[in-house]
């Protein structure tokens, strides 16, 4: 575990650059082999719109990069934070202690809030916009968003008080699992359900895009499942009922042009509607 920790405290930028493409590149042939959809679209072409999204992601946050590193070592310099007020605890136990921690506050409570303040639901909508949900979806973010979720980011490092090889584990582990729960593969049921009730699954993460409410206000974890279990936004959807994107936005040329995008959050927003109101999540 220590060696572990080690490399990623110094891990260089080429290594977190080939952790990302890998895995891009994994999901995206496995989608040939196993896809859940056939979408009839220009895979290459709608991988590139979102491809342009996750280098504006990469620049945010390697501008940023140096108040990460300074929020952690004022963590660890003044012995704040759970992480550094938890005695006993093995070096593993830490490191799961601190990926969990750091999954709930930085995804799963920094996503749940972009769905419920209209601002910040500006910036998350793009990341809905996309009708043909594939693994280059996970980071089809604004750029407003990612420095949104770096803040968040931040504020849990406070919080857990992590060190920089939990925080570049964390964030490694993010990148290559929101890959695979956006992937556009089809897995054995059983082991769909299986999964889902650790981590978050592709056919759980799924009902997160389906185009209307309840549903796209639910499955709000990235890594862990137990989130949305125990605070109550679990819900399942039969893969066939899905339909991606967002009810408010459904002219597809206008999902897939760019500059149309980046403008999206300044404009007045939409209302929302819902499907039925007889929905209830199923739990």
């Amino acid at each position: 575990m220590e060696s572990i920790i080690n490399y990623f405290e110094t891990i260089p930028s080429s290594h977190r650059s080939i952790i990302l493409v890998s895995g891009i590149t994994f999901f995206w042939l496995l989608e040939y082999a196993v896809p859940l959809f056939r979408f009839n679209y220009k895979k290459v072409k709608h991988g590139s719109i979102n491809i342009f999204f996750t280098f504006t992601t990469i620049i945010v946050n390697f501008v940023l990069a140096f108040v990460l590193l300074k929020t952690s070592d004022w963590t660890v310099a003044h012995n704040f934070g759970i992480l550094n007020w938890v005695g006993g605890m093995p070096l593993w136990g830490k490191i799961i202690l601190g990926v969990v921690l750091l999954d709930f506050i930085g995804a799963w409570f920094a996503h749940w809030i972009q769905h419920k303040i209209k601002v910040l639901w500006g910036f998350h909508l793009i990341h809905h916009t996309d009708q043909e949900v594939d693994t280059t979806t996970a980071n089809r973010h604004h750029p407003g968003e990612s420095v949104i979720r770096f803040l968040f980011t931040c504020f849990g490092v406070i919080i857990v008080g992590a060190p920089i090889g939990i925080i570049m584990l964390y964030q490694s582990l993010s990148v290559v699992f929101s890959q695979f729960n956006h992937a556009n593969i089809t897995l054995p049921k059983k082991v769909d359900d299986l999964l889902s009730y650790v981590i978050v699954s592709p056919d759980m993460h799924k009902v997160h895009h389906h185009y209307v409410l309840p549903y796209t206000d639910s499955n709000y974890g990235n890594i862990f499942s137990i989130w949305d279990r125990l605070l109550g936004t679990f819900t399942k959807l039969p893969n066939e009922a899905i339909v991606y994107g967002v009810n408010t936005h459904p002219n597809a040329a206008d999902n897939a042009n760019i500059g149309i995008l980046l403008g999206v959050p300044f404009k007045k927003k939409k209302k929302m509607g819902i499907e039925t109101t007889s929905v209830k999540l199923e739990q």
